[in-house]
């Protein structure tokens, strides 16, 4: 039925452009497993419908923009709060790209696919993280999502909730090649930090291609 199946169109290819203008959606504070990116349980019949289940997206996520309340994000624009669920959608209808930033291993527990395929549907173009657990790593890079490891763990600090974000050089990305990213601040500043990469030749194919499904179906095409 229609709560359950959703008819998917590929995601876009990367364009050739390095990343620019990305939000920041949240930054997440200590744990942030699979169940805080997508809790199971009963959102797990809406599995086949990618609109619908996106509607728990980092709802169990602690965001250090909002200490209170697990979940909760602002909204750059207008300084306005929402679940993060909503703010995704808000950012996804208004075509806002944007970055997740994590703590230490971000992804751990299950395998959970829906955690990588649900950023990747609202928007997300990098999840920058002090450090990944293996699997959800892997699952970004299926889905065409830079996975960026902060080159030092102290930068996390710098990166504000209505920082604008530029990804730089992509052209150039290559395995084993430093990645670097640049916040614009709201009061003008502007600070840079390297992240790292553990992109493989054929990886690197799958984030050019939008997906490593986007470039099998087009090897088989």
């Amino acid at each position: 039925d229609s709560d359950r199946l959703q008819l998917l169109t590929p995601f876009a290819p990367w364009d050739g452009q390095d990343y620019s203008g990305l939000a920041v959606l949240c930054k997440a504070v200590g744990k942030c497993t699979t169940d805080h990116i997508s809790p199971a349980g009963p959102w797990l019949r809406y599995r086949g419908h990618l609109e619908n289940i996106s509607g728990n997206l980092y709802s169990g996520v602690n965001n250090a923009f909002v200490p209170e309340e697990a979940g909760v994000g602002i909204d750059f624009r207008d300084g306005t709060t929402f679940s993060l669920p909503d703010l995704a959608a808000r950012f996804h209808t208004s075509g806002i790209s944007w970055v997740m930033i994590g703590d230490e291993n971000v992804g751990e527990g299950s395998s959970r696919e829906h955690a990588a395929m649900e950023p990747r549907f609202r928007g997300a173009k990098a999840v920058i993280a002090r450090s990944f657990a293996r699997i959800h790593e892997a699952n970004l890079k299926k889905q065409g999502v830079l996975a960026l490891t902060f080159a030092d763990p102290a930068d996390y600090d710098k990166v504000r909730f209505d920082d604008q974000v530029a990804i730089t050089d992509l052209a150039l990305l290559a395995p084993g090649q430093p990645v670097r990213v640049v916040l614009s601040h709201s009061d003008g500043t502007s600070e840079e930090f390297m992240t790292t990469q553990t992109l493989s030749d054929e990886q690197i194919d799958w984030f050019r291609a939008g997906s490593a499904l986007n470039l099998l179906a087009a090897q088989q095409g």
